[in-house]
């Protein structure tokens, strides 16, 4: 068994959480053990080198010098003073990073990063005309900080996410709109406005859940609510950019998606078409040469497909958490580094049974018990106990069950 649910695989229903969402924002900041965390909303993942440059900047002079991205394809800044979401919020409004004050934490698109750059749709207009729509929309203020958009440009990477709202390109100009985990979908003709009817139709239905597998597991009465014609879903590939170079430009990835400031303005300064900051903690650069690889990777970038830092992911752990049994992002680099390549599984670490970031669909659990310990879980239910000596080879062996 997955140690995550499939993403066709309808989850229960979860009555009212009874509490307000604490997801952070830009203007919402959280209290974490290594001073306030603030989360900036990239819809689509898209960022100029301008708007990078000043999210290095505020990195460096408000936190602790690093950005995270997150698996949604939004950027965190650590490390904050308790009075900084002020100032924080200035320097936002002044990059064009922060449109709408009451919309600051539903603005969650994810969108395909090499669209239009290998010849299929680019869906970059698509990002601004729906993220313009929540923003004008009443009704989409009430949705959680967790509800997630995802635009697909119909090769199956994002549609495979644990989306709310998906929206996958057809060739003739349509769309196919998926509602949470359902296991069907439906023709829609404009994308964006039907993605934006169906979040304000789910607020009528949410009775105080977040996301809309809470609230209606296989999306057949929120369908119902739109009138839609429900139709099999076409197979979800998945498939996410590997590191390197790719059609149209080239792809790196950040170390548990953690960059320093020095590295985000290196990439600032390669980007002759902006960025796009992927769902799997990285950044797709346009238009940028094979040839700027070998630079980046010797800032600490990761550039290579083959190593077994692809599909490795960790929640923060401690010191900045402190739930975490153990400091994982440390414990788990050095098992990476020792860890032979191919990759297989994803894996994830966790310093709590939270699990916070793991990765959809089937996946190596390896979760920090106290004292050293780690547990790994596999997909086919296979557990074993690992100090952190014996961690590489458990976890390596562990990613290639299949």
């Amino acid at each position: 068994m997955s140690p995550s649910p499939s993403p066709v695989e309808p989850a229960r229903v979860r009555a009212a959480r009874g509490r307000d969402d604490a997801c952070p924002g830009a203007l919402r900041l959280h209290a974490a053990d290594d001073g306030a965390l603030a989360r900036v909303r990239l819809p689509g993942g898209l960022l100029s080198s301008d708007q990078a440059l000043a999210l290095a900047e505020a990195a460096e002079q408000l936190g602790d010098g690093a950005l995270e991205t997150t698996s949604r394809g939004n950027v965190q800044l650590r490390g904050l003073a308790a009075d900084a979401g002020a100032e924080l919020a200035a320097r936002l409004g002044a990059a064009g990073l922060l449109p709408s004050l009451a919309h600051d934490r539903v603005r969650n698109i994810v969108a395909s990063p090499l669209a239009g750059l290998d010849g299929g749709r680019d869906l970059s207009g698509l990002v601004g005309e729906l993220d313009a729509l929540l923003c004008a929309s009443a009704v989409a203020r009430g949705l959680s900080g967790r509800f997630l958009f995802a635009l697909d440009d119909g090769r199956g990477d994002v549609a495979g996410l644990d989306a709310d709202v998906t929206l996958i390109a057809q060739p003739d100009g349509t769309h196919l709109l998926r509602l949470g985990r359902a296991a069907t979908c439906a023709v829609v003709a404009d994308g964006p406005s039907a993605a934006l009817r169906a979040a304000e139709e789910f607020m009528v239905l949410a009775a105080g859940a977040w996301r809309i597998r809470e609230a209606d597991p296989d999306g057949t009465r929120l369908a119902a609510r739109l009138g839609l014609a429900p139709r099999a879903l076409p197979e979800l590939s998945g498939r996410r950019p590997a590191v390197g170079a790719v059609a149209g430009g080239i792809s790196v990835g950040f170390r548990f998606g953690r960059a320093t400031a020095a590295q985000w303005r290196l990439l600032a300064a390669l980007a002759v078409d902006g960025l796009r900051v992927t769902p799997w903690r990285g950044a797709v650069l346009p238009g940028v040469a094979a040839g700027e690889l070998s630079a980046l990777a010797a800032a600490g970038l990761r550039t290579d497909p083959a190593s077994a830092w692809e599909l490795a992911t960790a929640c923060t752990g401690s010191p900045g958490c402190a739930k975490s049994l153990a400091d994982v992002r440390s414990d788990a680099a050095t098992a990476l580094d020792a860890m032979p390549a191919p990759v297989g599984l994803p894996v994830h670490w966790s310093g709590c049974e939270r699990r916070c970031g793991h990765p959809a669909g089937e996946w190596v659990d390896v979760l920090a018990t106290g004292a050293g310990a780690y547990r790994i879980s596999q997909p086919a239910g296979v557990v074993a106990e690992v100090t952190n000596q014996q961690m590489a080879a458990a976890v390596a062996a562990a990613r290639r069950t299949t």
